[in-house]
């Protein structure tokens, strides 16, 4: 084979933010297996539903799926090897004949909130208005400031930015783990801990998703699984797919390792705020889907079938 020949063709959004994972993967690649050359691993940006939608928020158009369909698409009828995701956009469902392959190693799981000038959320002005086009982080603001307006926005890191600095809105939030892979340190920037806002389902893991049964392309992405990772991500999609977790839903989820031990938080808030439900469990890491499970089941068992309406 042609040292130029792609080997695997990588599938991503075109994003700053999903074109720095799929370098990410590909740089990780090349070091795995010395015999890959960096033109025989392919990157194809591939436009999603989510990516064409800016005017409105993601569960109004359906959720999570907006930004995976059509690259899912594209693995199953073998245009692409392998797919890099955010895996706090996957689905807890991936379709017939996928699986996820390998995680990278978790960069860091808070959320930071940006305002024009360094501020906790506690000092943001009363009746400030805040943008956000994630549900979790609407509704959990609302739950410790009810005062808070929070409006639709929507765009990428830097679109976002741009918006605050044109003054748009008093403040954002942005996921540090995002900011951190594109080397962007903003001014202004305070970061939270899970104590002040639990984070998304997975936030700061890169997941690979391929075909099942896929020999070669598993083979080639074995070596960069990080266990680690892939227990609590794994454990925390647990708990997000008994309550059915969608862009449409408030929950927050994180697990952390110490050792062979086990930290799982979760959390769900109505939409609006006004009633946060907060759990967690603590146990062995190799049973950290079934600590997912229960934790999840136990949150569905606290609430009305209602719960997530506006």
């Amino acid at each position: 084979m042609k040292p130029g020949t792609p080997v695997l063709t990588i599938g991503t959004r075109g994003s700053p933010l999903a074109l720095a994972q799929a370098h990410e993967t590909r740089q990780r690649l090349l070091a795995a297996h010395p015999g890959l050359s960096e033109a025989q691993v392919a990157i194809r940006i591939i436009k999603t539903t989510g990516d064409k939608i800016q005017d409105r928020a993601l569960a109004e158009a359906g959720g999570k799926g907006l930004f995976t369909k059509e690259i899912e698409e594209a693995l199953l009828d073998g245009s692409i090897d392998l797919a890099v995701h955010s895996m706090k956009d996957m689905p807890t469902q991936l379709p017939a004949g996928l699986i996820m392959a390998a995680y990278l190693p978790r960069e860091d799981v808070r959320d930071v909130l940006l305002s024009t000038r360094p501020m906790r959320l506690a000092d943001l002005p009363q009746g400030a208005t805040v943008g956000t086009a994630s549900l979790r982080r609407k509704a959990f603001l609302l739950a410790r400031r009810p005062d808070l307006q929070v409006v639709t926005f929507r765009g990428n890191v830097q679109t976002r930015l741009r918006k605050l600095e044109e003054g748009v809105v008093a403040a954002t939030f942005l996921a540090l783990a995002g900011l951190h892979r594109l080397n962007i340190a903003p001014s202004g920037m305070q970061v939270l801990e899970p104590e002040e806002m639990l984070p998304a389902v997975a936030q700061g893991a890169i997941g690979i998703e391929c075909r099942d049964g896929d020999a070669r392309v598993l083979d080639y992405l074995a070596p960069l699984n990080d266990a680690p990772t892939q227990m609590r991500v794994e454990a925390e999609r647990a708990l997000l797919a008994v309550l059915d977790g969608s862009c449409r839903t408030p929950i927050a989820a994180l697990a952390e390792l110490n050792g062979d031990e086990m930290r799982l938080r979760g959390a769900i808030a109505r939409p609006d705020g006004t009633d946060l439900i907060e759990i967690e469990r603590r146990g062995a890491a190799k049973d950290g889907v079934a600590m997912g499970r229960d934790a999840g089941a136990d949150l569905k068992g606290r609430i009305g079938p209602d719960f997530f309406e506006a």
